[in-house]
């Protein structure tokens, strides 16, 4: 072991925070976060009892069961993001949507914690756009391309790696049409 070499001796909390770092910046990752959020108070309030000294406030409505399937959908949603980030165009305007019928249906929104929460998850979802991966940057003009060599280093011969990899293009495709119209022979 040279002492040059960092990856054996690293932490395993910080090789767990890379690879969180890396998971996280892969997808739009505060939107998912912000939408779960905002659905835990519109699915918890409306089932939430408060107790002010000795009176007990029950905050339930005749909409609970609408919060619910809010509250519920907005987390889904919200995983839908971190899991299926190909779909978070949908799962962004869904949670503005829903945000913005939790206000009639679920106590203004989870006493507008939680429509805010979803509000602001669903913007960010939407307006989230992969990153471009780096570009390689081209070789100098001045430079000639390296030469592969065999391991005897000797270079391989001219045209030996000829179509290497590329794969062989067919004939294109006659379209002219024949004397019978284009039909089949047999039709």
């Amino acid at each position: 072991m040279s002492p040059e070499s960092q990856g054996q001796n690293e932490h395993y909390l910080s090789v767990a925070r890379r690879g969180f770092r890396t998971w996280r910046g892969d997808r739009p990752f505060w939107a998912g976060l912000f939408t779960m959020l905002g659905g835990v108070p519109i699915m918890y309030f409306p089932y939430a009892n408060m107790h002010l000294g000795n009176v007990t406030l029950a905050m339930s409505t005749t909409a609970g069961a609408g919060s619910l399937i809010i509250g519920v959908l907005l987390v889904t949603l919200g995983l839908t993001m971190w899991f299926h980030s190909i779909v978070r165009v949908f799962a962004g305007v869904a949670a503005i949507l829903l945000a913005l019928i939790s206000i009639p249906v679920a106590n203004i929104g989870g006493f507008l914690i939680g429509f805010v929460f979803a509000l602001v998850g669903g913007a960010l979802s939407v307006s989230w756009a992969p990153g471009e991966p780096p570009a390689a940057e081209p070789a100098p003009a001045g430079e000639a391309p390296e030469t592969v060599t065999f391991a005897k280093d000797e270079p391989f011969p001219e045209g030996a790696l000829h179509g290497a990899g590329v794969p062989e293009q067919q004939a294109p495709y006659d379209t002219t049409v024949d004397a019978e119209g284009g039909r089949h022979r047999a039709g």
